[in-house]
Formats: C-alpha cells, structure tokens, sequence
C-alpha cells in the first residue's frame, strides 16, 4: 500500500475565482506535492505512503454537470489504471453536488475492482481561508492505504461512508455527507491518525448481484418526481408525457401518495403497462419504503410500482441508470431495484 492513484474531476476544491465566479483552475499538482513527501514531512498515518500519482480528466468540470458518461469517464479511468497497477489504491477528486451520485455510481460499476476507492472534495476551494480541502485529501489518503477499505467510499468531514449510502446533507458545513440508513464505516480522530472503525462494513463492497463485467453507462431518461400535497393526476400524468424509461417517484413517509386524488394512481398504472419501470422513494432521509404498509401506498403496488427500501435518492438513481445499461428495462429493471449490488440497501426484514 506504498503508493496511490489520484483522480482529479474538477469541483470546487481545484476552483479559483473568476468574473463569472469559480471556476476551475488551481495547480492542484502544486498543491499535492507540497502537502506530501518529500516536501514535507509524512502526516500522521501516512507514514507508509511513499507516492502519489496524479490523472486529471479532461475537461475539469463543476460536478453539478456530471452525466452518467461523466462517471463513465471516471469507470474506465479506475479500470485502466487497476490494470496496470492491481490492487493500488485510488482516491477521486470530485465536486461536492453531485458526489453521492457519483459514489453510488461507482459502486455498482467497480463491484469486484479488487482496490480500494475513496472519493472526496472540499466545500471550499484549496487556495481559500479555512479550506477543508487538506483534510478531506489527507483522510481520503489515510483510508486508501489503511488496508481496511473495501470497494468505493466516501470521505469527508472526518467520515468514512460506503459509497452507495452517502448523501449530501448541508452545502456549507465541513460535515458535509451523512449515511442515515447504515452506519459510518469510520470516524477520523482529531489528530488524523487515530480512527474508529465500525466493526460491520456492511455496504462497502460487491453482493452476489454484482455483474463482474458491466457494460458502460450511457445518458438514458429517468426522471424524478416529487409528490406534493395538491398535486393532481392531470398533472403527473403531464410530466409523464412522453414516457421516461424509469421514474423515481419520491413519495411521503414509507411510500405513501395522494390514492384519492382523481386520475393519480391511474396515471402510473398507464406508465407501467406502457414500459416505464416506476420506482418509489421516499422524501424522508431516514425511512424503509414499504408500499403495503398504508392503503395509500398500496394503491401504486398494486398497479406495478416498487420500492426503493432505504435507498438514498441518489444510490436509486444511479441504480436506474445503471440496470438500463445493462439492458434492464419494465418491470425487470423494477425488480432488479431491490436487490443489491454494492451494499446500497439493507437485506430485508
């Protein structure tokens, strides 16, 4: 574990100030090689990291224009790079608004990668007062080389997260992601070197759904659809018009949707017979989606939705774009929603 393979995407961490505001452009390889050695003395556990290397994707992007080819990019980037150098450590450089999405993205594409991945960013730039940037990279790195790391994760704010669990939970506290359905996977101590490890790292690695060998992904509609109290069915079916290839319909509670309002339930059970796999989640960040559980989600089971279990919005996202590279359409990409591939949901009770 002497040596790590860095990622830069772009995101505010490598950002510097402009007349259309941050954009960027800092020497993020200026910056990395004065952090690390030889130029300066190791940081507390890191003394076995002998060096870094650095890959920066081109073009640098704002993360909150990523696209699923954009996490391709980074996919094929990990896989190369895992070719040559088997079992080498990876840390990504990604932009903060899109993160989860990125690292529950990763986490079903890199199933298997057979070395460890931890992506991290900053909230404010690495050249600005007070940045966070030098101790999510340094913690990022320590996770890397810790040898207790399986498949993707996330680290920031002193947190370890499986990768398809995270979500982004405040855009300016330096305790930026949260996990609330599954526990952190680490906690850094305040000196860096010392770490609290939970003892299950349940969602940190690939299940026996895993595809070995996916095929890449590919920009296809999903959409994503908030209920509201109010909301009419003349209107969803509206935004249901033309048909996406899924929905994530973000419901109330464990699943529950406005059953008696006139035409709603009618027009999901039009998109599902038409082809549309609909997939429901729920707007609560703690929550198991149990469609059965009051009648006003059962109403949605019965015409062919499914639910997301404790899923984030963005593990269900990425899954859905995900199983339609892989083919998965209808109601078999519906089905294949709940079981897991990278530890995004918890097994059923």
């Amino acid at each position: 574990m002497g040596s790590v393979h860095i990622i830069y995407t772009g995101g505010t961490i490598g950002m510097v100030d402009s007349p259309q505001g941050l954009v960027p452009g800092a020497d993020l390889a200026g910056w990395l090689a004065g952090l690390l050695p030889p130029n300066r003395p190791p940081a507390p556990g890191l003394e076995a990291l002998e060096s870094t290397s650095l890959t920066a994707l081109e073009p640098l992007i704002d993360s909150s224009n990523a696209t699923p080819e954009s996490w391709q990019s980074i996919v094929e980037e990990a896989r190369e790079h895992a070719a040559r150098h088997p079992g080498e450590p990876i840390v990504i450089l990604h932009g903060t608004d899109t993160m989860a999405y990125t690292s529950a993205a990763l986490s079903y594409a890199l199933a298997g990668l057979g070395a460890p991945v931890v992506i991290t960013g900053s909230q404010l730039p690495l050249g600005a007062e007070g940045s966070d940037a030098e101790a999510n990279v340094l913690g990022a790195l320590r996770a890397a080389v810790s040898g207790r790391v399986v498949g993707v994760t996330l680290f920031f704010g002193g947190l370890l997260l499986a990768g398809g669990r995270a979500t982004k939970s405040s855009s300016w506290d330096f305790a930026g992601f949260a996990s609330p359905m599954a526990p952190p996977l680490a906690r850094a101590g305040s000196d860096g070197a010392s770490w609290e490890w939970s003892v299950s790292r349940e969602g940190s690695g690939a299940a026996p759904d895993a595809w070995a060998e996916p095929k890449p992904y590919a920009r296809h509609d999903v959409v994503v659809l908030d209920m509201a109290p109010g909301i009419t069915g003349a209107r969803l079916a509206a935004l249901l018009d033309p048909l996406p290839q899924a929905v994530i319909l973000r419901a109330f509670g464990v699943g529950n949707v406005p059953s008696d309002e006139p035409g709603l339930t009618e027009a999901i059970a039009r998109a599902i017979r038409a082809g549309t796999a609909v997939v429901v989640a729920s707007q609560c960040h703690q929550a198991e989606v149990l469609l059965g559980h009051y009648a006003t989600g059962d109403a949605i089971a019965r015409a062919g939705a499914v639910g997301t279990a404790d899923m984030t919005l963005e593990a269900a996202y990425a899954k859905a774009q995900f199983l339609l590279a892989q083919g998965l359409t209808g109601t078999a990409l519906a089905e294949a929603m709940g079981r897991p591939i990278a530890g995004e949901l918890s097994p059923r009770r």
